[in-house]
C-alpha cells in the first residue's frame, strides 16, 4: 500500500540531531532482525495502519514551525517507506532540517534523497564489519548495498554520520577495528554503548556492552588511524 506508516512520535528531542532540537517520526517496518534492536514493536510492516495519520503529523508539524529547528525521520527503517521521500520534501517545505536514520540497505533511496534535496543530515547504522553483516543484520544480500550507501553518504557534501551499537558478546576489539577500516575517512563515527533493555531478542538482556574507558580506547585508536572523528555515546 503506498502509505507513510508512523509507529510513533516524539514531540522534542534535544541529542538526536545534533545542535539541533528536533522531533522524531518513527516509521513502522524494518527489514533487519537486529537482536539488539531496542524498538521491537517497529520492527513488522504491515502489521499496523500507524499511530496517526500523514494529515494528522503534518498538523502537529505546523503548529511547531518556528519551535523546532528539525525533524528526524527514524524507524523500523524509513527507506521502505513508499512515500519517504514526498514526505521529506513537504517537511523541507515546512521550513524544518530533515535528519534521516538508515541501516542502509536501499542506496537508490538514498541517492534519490540527496537528489531530491529533501535531506541535511544522513545517520547510517553500520551493523557489523562485512564478514558479519549478516549474522547480526540476520538479513542477507546486503554487502554490496550497504558499500554502495557508505559511499554515497560520504560523497554527498551533506552531514553525516555513521553508527555502531556495540554488544560485546558479537564485536571483538578487531571487528571493531575493522568497521574503521572499512569506512576509512569517514568524518563522524560514534560508537553507541549497548544498554540491554527490551529487545527483539530478549536473551541479548544478558550480554554486554564494553566498558566506557575501553570504548575511551578503541575511540582513540580510530580516530587517529581511520576516521576524521569518533565519539563514545551512552
Amino acid at each position: 500500500m503506498n502509505r507513510f506508516t508512523i509507529g510513533g512520535l516524539q514531540k522534542i528531542s534535544l541529542i538526536d540531531y545534533p545542535r539541533t532540537p528536533a522531533a522524531i517520526v518513527f516509521t513502522q517496518g524494518c527489514n533487519f532482525r537486529c537482536g539488539y534492536c531496542h524498538n521491537p514493536e517497529l520492527t513488522c510492516l504491515g502489521q499496523s495502519e500507524g499511530i496517526m495519520s500523514e494529515e494528522a503529523l503534518y498538523t502537529f508539524l505546523s503548529s511547531r514551525v518556528g519551535l523546532l529547528q528539525g525533524v528526524v525521520i527514524s524507524g523500523g527503517e524509513p527507506t521502505l517507506q513508499p512515500r519517504l521521500i514526498s514526505v521529506m520534501k513537504w517537511i523541507k517545505e515546512m521550513g524544518f532540517l530533515v535528519k534521516l536514520d538508515s541501516n542502509g540497505s536501499n542506496p537508490e533511496v538514498l541517492e534519490r534523497a540527496y537528489q531530491e534535496g529533501c535531506v541535511d543530515y544522513v545517520a547510517m547504522d553500520i551493523k557489523a564489519p562485512m564478514s558479519k553483516y549478516r549474522d547480526i543484520s540476520r538479513y542477507g544480500g546486503l554487502i554490496e548495498r550497504i558499500k554502495t550507501s557508505q559511499q554515497i553518504i560520504m560523497d554527498s557534501g551533506i552531514e553525516y554520520e555513521f553508527r555502531t551499537t556495540i554488544v560485546r558478546e558479537q564485536l571483538s576489539l578487531d571487528d571493531i577495528y575493522q568497521i574503521g577500516r572499512e569506512i576509512e575517512g569517514a568524518k563522524m563515527y560514534a560508537l553507541q554503548q549497548f544498554i540491554p533493555t527490551e529487545m527483539v531478542d530478549n536473551t541479548f538482556q544478558k550480554y554486554q556492552g564494553y566498558s566506557t574507558g575501553s570504548l575511551e580506547e578503541i575511540r582513540s585508536t580510530l580516530e587517529g588511524d581511520w576516521v576524521r572523528r569518533c565519539i563514545v555515546r551512552q
